[in-house]
């Protein structure tokens, strides 16, 4: 097979076979940090052994589930004003049906009471994770004491929700370091520190 066939083999390749984002592997190559452990968690509503512990345990086979009235949310709390540049949520409308979200709101301020709406998302039979960009009102990443996820409605007109895992990222800061060549270090003065002991 020549080089260009492969290419153009490639190219028509369905979109099903692009990578699907994932924010583990980029926390694990450096490109965003993962800052949710930083915060205080709370859920409106949980049935027993289905809350928080399940929503952050990094497992895509447990889950959150409400058990009350919507809107259903999820509340993160930070002790300090952080930088905040996405929320990632992963869903499953293939196992979750009914329980999948439908219309989500993410919404930020420094407490409950002066939240205000980021984004609103319709989101149509859900597989995998779903990133919300979050900036600031000077197209920067949000700076934020409080950060909400508003569940509004499910598909199928389900009372409950299923999310399965949350992850809030901030930006990693590149801090250059120049360094510049001292020189070769090969005097005695030098070479007698060469070694320990």
């Amino acid at each position: 097979m020549s080089f260009s066939s492969f290419i153009d083999m490639i190219t028509m390749l369905p979109s099903e076979a692009v990578e699907e984002y994932d924010p583990y592997k980029e926390e694990r190559l450096g490109r965003v940090r993962e800052v949710g452990n930083q915060a205080v968690w709370s859920l409106s509503t949980c049935k027993p052994g289905f809350g928080v512990d399940q929503l952050r345990d990094l497992s895509l086979e447990t889950y959150w589930q409400s058990d009350g009235p919507q809107p259903h949310l999820i509340n993160i709390q930070f002790k300090r004003k952080t930088t905040v540049q996405q929320v990632c949520i992963y869903s499953d409308f293939k196992q979750d049906e009914s329980y999948t979200p439908n219309r989500v709101s993410i919404r930020a301020g420094t407490s409950f009471h002066d939240l205000r709406e980021l984004e609103v998302r319709e989101l149509s039979e859900p597989s995998g994770w779903l990133v919300f960009a979050l900036r600031g009102a000077d197209d920067r990443p949000l700076r934020t004491y409080h950060l909400q996820i508003a569940v509004i409605t499910n598909h199928q007109n389900g009372r409950d929700t299923h999310m399965r895992q949350v992850r809030v990222h901030a930006p990693v800061e590149q801090r250059g370091v120049t360094v510049q060549p001292v020189g070769s270090f090969v005097s005695v003065e030098c070479s007698q520190y060469a070694c320990l002991r």
